[in-house]
């Protein structure tokens, strides 16, 4: 077991407990010795989790104090360090600042003795080769999806043509190397998938299609779980 999820557990543990625990019953119910465990109170104590008590009395946690809202174990703390550092790859400023934030507000709540498995993580997330997005601001994308918005862009496709096209967008998928948006073309008249890296030019329109969103979100579902049946 590691020691942030062994914290996690002594918490738990003393949180649901209706007497005192000696160090030795925590250190049999962990599987750790009695010495790791007054290391371990020491530490949460250090990080003003309200333990009290002493060897050989046994340790309480004092009554209404509770577990942070955004209180984790290793693994959940882990999948967060991991998550936010995927994000650079997607080339996407705002949503990357975004996830910086989300870090340091898990960082500033959850116990001393569990930061630095945020702050330094022993993990390595490649920033990829993705191009850089300079055509279409993707955070005006999300706020068009959100907004049901149309928007005006200029595409180049995969065998140079350009064209100018009205879009309801509706989704946008964010792959290892290309984000795509996920829209209704008013020019074909069907769904297309837009690679954001390809738009050249785009503008938010006043226009709003918010009767249609749903629905047209649902047929995009429908047709994407289609194509992941149909045999290859």
């Amino acid at each position: 077991m590691r020691r942030a999820d062994r914290l996690f557990d002594i918490i738990q543990t003393l949180r649901a407990a209706p007497h005192p625990l000696t160090a030795a019953a925590l250190a049999e119910k962990l599987e750790v010795t009695a010495r790791t465990i007054y290391r371990d109170i020491a530490a949460l104590q250090a990080s003003r989790v309200p333990i009290e008590g002493a060897p050989g009395i046994g340790y309480v946690l004092r009554r209404g104090f509770d577990l942070p809202p955004l209180m984790f174990t290793a693994d959940e703390i882990d999948a967060i360090a991991v998550g936010a550092r995927h994000v650079r790859r997607l080339r996407d400023p705002k949503l990357q600042q975004a996830a910086e934030s989300v870090l340091a507000k898990v960082t500033a709540v959850v116990p001393e003795a569990l930061r630095p498995y945020l702050r330094s993580p022993p993990f390595y997330v490649s920033e990829g080769n993705a191009p850089a997005i300079s055509g279409v601001d993707l955070a005006a994308a999300r706020d068009a999806i959100h907004a049901a918005r149309k928007m005006a862009i200029t595409y180049i496709d995969e065998k140079g043509r350009r064209t100018t096209r009205t879009i309801r967008p509706i989704a946008m998928a964010y792959y290892v190397n290309v984000t795509v948006i996920a829209a209704w073309c008013e020019l074909r008249s069907d769904f297309r998938h837009f690679r954001a890296d390809r738009i050249t030019s785009a503008r938010l329109l006043d226009e709003r299609f918010t009767s249609d969103s749903a629905h047209l979100m649902a047929q995009w579902m429908a047709l994407s779980k289609q194509r992941e049946e149909a045999p290859v």
